[in-house]
C-alpha cells in the first residue's frame, strides 16, 4: 500500500481519528508543559550542582512512591467499569462507582502521608543519606493531601473524553512552578526553595483536575442519582478485587520501574543520583506524546472489548502501533544525535550522564511503542498478568542489580532498567494478543453453532 493510501486510511478511521484529535489537544497543552518542566529542571540542575539535584530528585521519588505503594489505580477502575456503566447508560452505577472510588483514594492518601511522616528518619539514614533532611520529605509529603482524588478524577476525565482538561491544568501547574524555580535561580535561592516551587505546582495538578472532573460529572449524571449509594453497585467484590490486583500490579511496577533514583541512592550516592535524573529526564521526553495516547486508547479498547469487536480492535491497535514506532524513532534519533548537547544545557557537569541516556533509549523506546500493553489486558479483564510479568522481570532486575550496580554503576542500573522494559512489556504484548485471538475465535465457534 502506498503512503498516500495509508495516510488515507488512517483518516477515514473514525476511532483513530478521535484518539489522535483528543490527543493532540493533550498534546498541545502537554508539549509546551513539557518545554517549561525541561526549563526549570535545567534551572533547578545548575543552580543546586549534580549531589543536590540528585537529593531533590530522591526526595520527590520517596514520597511519590509511597503514595503509589499505597494507591489502587482508581483510573484503571473507574474506566473499566464505568466506561461500561456510561455505554450502558447507567448513570446511578456510575454514580455509586464514582463515589466508591472517591472515597478509598482520599483515605488512601490521608494513610500516605502519614507513613512518610513517620518514615521520613529511616529514609533519609538508608537513602538520601544526607543529615537532616527529613524536614524536606515531611514538606512535599503535603502534596500528596492536595491528590486525594487525582485518579479518580482522571478516570473521569478518561471515559467523557476530556483528557485534554487535565492538559490545561498540567499547563498551568508548569507555568507556576517554572516561575518559582527561575527566580529561584536568578536570586540563588535554596533547595527548599525549589522543592516548593514543584509541591505547588503538584497541589494545582491535583485539585485543578478534580475540578475539571467534577464539571464533567455534574454535565453527564443528573442530580437526583448523584448521591447513589455504593450499595448499589452489583459487582463490588468484583471491583475490589479488581483495584486489589492493580494495586499489586501498580506496586511492583513502583518497585522495579519508578524508584531508580531510590536504588541508586541505596547502592551508589547523591551525585550518581544527580547524573541518572538529568539522564532520565531527557529520556522521558518520549513520554510526552505517549501519554495522551495511553488515556484516549485505554477507553476506546474498552469500549470495543464491551461491543466483541474483535476485528476492529486488532485493526485500531495496528495503526496506533504503527503511529507510535514512527514518532518514537524519530525522537530516539534526535536524543542520540543531540544527548550530549541537551546535557550540557544542565551543564558541563552534567555530560557524564550520556552513556546512561543511551542505555535507558532502548528500553524506553521499547516501552513506548507498545504503550498499551498493560491497558489491554486490563480492558480483556485479566489485570493479573501485567503484575505476573512485572514480578518476573522486576525480580530478575533486582536480583542482577546487587552484584551489578555497585561495581558498574548507574550504567548497569539503566541497562537493567531497559531489560526490565524489554522482558514485562514483550510478555504483555505476546499475552494480550494471545487473549484476542481466543475471544475472536469463541466469537465465530459461537457464530457456526447459530448456523
Amino acid at each position: 500500500m502506498k503512503l498516500p493510501d495509508i495516510i488515507n486510511n488512517l483518516r477515514n478511521d473514525a476511532i483513530f481519528s478521535r484518539v489522535i484529535k483528543t490527543s493532540s489537544s493533550f498534546f498541545s497543552a502537554s508539549t509546551i508543559s513539557t518545554g517549561l518542566s525541561v526549563v526549570q529542571s535545567v534551572l533547578a540542575a545548575r543552580l543546586l550542582g549534580v549531589a543536590s539535584f540528585g537529593l531533590l530528585g530522591m526526595v520527590m521519588s520517596y514520597t511519590t512512591s509511597v503514595n503509589r505503594l499505597l494507591s489502587f489505580r482508581m483510573s484503571e477502575t473507574v474506566v473499566r467499569y464505568g466506561g461500561e456503566y456510561l455505554e450502558q447508560k447507567d448513570e446511578k452505577k456510575l454514580a455509586a462507582l464514582v463515589k466508591a472510588s472517591s472515597l478509598s483514594e482520599g483515605m488512601v492518601s490521608v494513610i500516605a502521608f502519614l507513613v512518610v511522616l513517620l518514615s521520613a528518619d529511616l529514609a533519609t539514614r538508608f537513602i538520601l543519606k544526607t543529615p537532616d533532611t527529613q524536614q524536606l520529605l515531611t514538606l512535599y509529603a503535603f502534596g500528596l493531601l492536595a491528590n486525594f482524588n487525582v485518579e479518580t478524577s482522571t478516570g473521569i476525565l478518561q471515559i467523557t473524553h476530556n483528557v485534554k482538561q487535565q492538559g490545561y491544568v498540567n499547563l498551568f501547574q508548569a507555568i507556576v512552578t517554572a516561575s518559582i524555580i527561575t527566580t529561584a535561580y536568578f536570586i540563588d535561592g535554596s533547595l527548599e526553595m525549589v522543592l516548593s516551587g514543584y509541591l505547588i505546582g503538584k497541589a494545582i495538578s491535583g485539585l485543578g483536575i478534580l475540578l475539571a472532573a467534577q464539571i464533567q460529572l455534574r454535565r453527564i449524571l443528573p442530580k437526583h442519582v448523584r448521591g447513589a449509594s455504593i450499595r448499589s453497585l452489583p459487582n463490588l467484590k468484583e471491583m475490589g478485587v479488581f483495584a486489589f490486583t492493580s494495586n499489586l500490579s501498580a506496586t511492583a511496577i513502583l518497585a522495579f520501574r519508578e524508584s531508580e533514583l531510590l536504588w541508586i541512592g541505596l547502592f551508589l550516592s547523591t551525585e550518581a543520583a544527580g547524573y541518572y535524573k538529568a539522564a532520565y529526564a531527557i529520556v522521558s521526553l518520549l513520554s510526552v506524546p505517549a501519554n495522551p495516547l495511553i488515556l484516549t486508547t485505554y477507553p476506546e479498547f474498552n469500549r470495543l472489548i464491551v461491543q466483541k469487536s474483535w476485528a476492529r480492535l486488532k485493526d485500531f491497535m495496528r495503526k496506533v502501533t504503527g503511529f507510535s514506532l514512527l514518532y518514537n524513532s524519530a525522537i530516539a534519533l534526535g536524543l542520540i544525535f543531540f544527548g550530549k548537547f541537551i546535557l550540557r544545557i544542565y551543564g558541563e557537569e552534567y555530560i557524564p550522564a550520556y552513556p546512561i541516556l543511551l542505555v535507558l533509549l532502548v528500553g524506553f523506546v521499547f516501552n513506548y511503542i507498545f504503550f498499551w500493553n498493560r491497558p489491554i489486558l486490563l480492558s480483556l479483564g485479566q489485570p493479573g498478568f501485567p503484575f505476573k510479568s512485572t514480578l518476573v522481570a522486576g525480580t530478575l532486575k533486582i536480583a542482577l542489580a546487587f552484584p551489578l550496580v555497585p561495581r558498574f554503576g548507574t550504567v548497569a542500573q539503566a541497562g537493567l532498567l531497559s531489560l526490565y522494559y524489554i522482558v514485562s512489556v514483550g510478555a504483555n504484548v505476546l499475552r494480550g494478543m494471545k487473549e484476542i485471538r481466543l475471544k475472536e475465535r469463541e466469537v465465530m465457534n459461537e457464530s457456526s453453532l447459530v448456523e
